[in-house]
């Protein structure tokens, strides 16, 4: 008798954002999702309510990806010690602020293990009035989150967070070659934008030259989170 034939895995182009309040919601959300996705993002705001052990259940007991969305800026001995200890749950992505000292000692902290280290740019919910006022320097935005994700990747960066706005600039980079980049800020069709200020649709960002897209709000917000999903990954290129 023959096995039936495993179901393939999800386009792993689309990252879904579980911003959910804690563990329990996460997992259920994630369970009515199913095989219409294969790698997830746990955020901040699930620290404290058991993100850290929902990341590491979807992945060792439902082989999902995992990318652990920590921003972590601090001083350099303090990033690679917390990176070195995210390291050991064998996740997928973790992300840094993108001050090439951040990077450096993350990418220390994560040695031997396949940890992909994704360096910030230029938050996607920030707009030059906001840099304005964070005293950020002078100039066109882009051009900014274009040079921030050069240092990043010298600094040894795997990948770098950026808008779609700013993809196409940043995979033109000399030292994007073999490097990821991961755009939030991307909202399908017709959908509400949020908080977000720098955003583009599916197809636009992969387009643009990135690697994967984020998506939150229009996915575990929808009737059918599974049925959301799968109308995005149509919509890729």
């Amino acid at each position: 008798m023959s096995r039936p034939l495993a179901t393939p895995p999800a386009d792993d182009r689309l990252i879904v954002a579980l911003d959910v309040d804690n563990a329990l919601q996460g997992l259920a959300m994630a369970e009515r999702i199913g095989d219409a996705v294969s790698f997830y993002k746990i955020g901040l705001g699930m620290l404290t309510g058991g993100g850290l052990a929902l990341a590491n259940e979807l992945k060792q007991e439902h082989g999902k990806r995992i990318f652990l969305d920590m921003k972590f800026f601090d001083i350099g001995a303090t990033v690679e010690k917390a990176v070195r200890g995210i390291a050991a749950y064998d996740l997928d992505f973790l992300t840094v602020h993108g001050d090439p000292q951040v990077v450096a000692a993350a990418k220390q902290g994560a040695s031997g293990k396949d940890l992909k280290i994704l360096a910030v740019t230029i938050l996607t919910s920030n707009d030059r009035a906001d840099l304005d006022a964070n005293l950020i320097v002078p100039g066109d935005m882009a051009e900014i989150v274009t040079t921030r994700a050069a240092r990043a990747f010298e600094a040894g960066a795997d990948g770098v967070i950026a808008s779609p706005h700013e993809a196409a600039m940043i995979r033109a980079l000399p030292q994007s070659d073999g490097r990821l980049i991961v755009t939030p800020g991307v909202r399908p069709s017709g959908s509400d934008k949020g908080d977000q200020k720098r955003i583009a649709t599916p197809a636009a960002a992969i387009a643009a030259g990135a690697d994967h897209i984020v998506v939150g709000r229009p996915v575990w917000q929808a009737e059918d989170p599974a049925a959301a999903a799968r109308a995005i990954l149509s919509e890729l290129p």
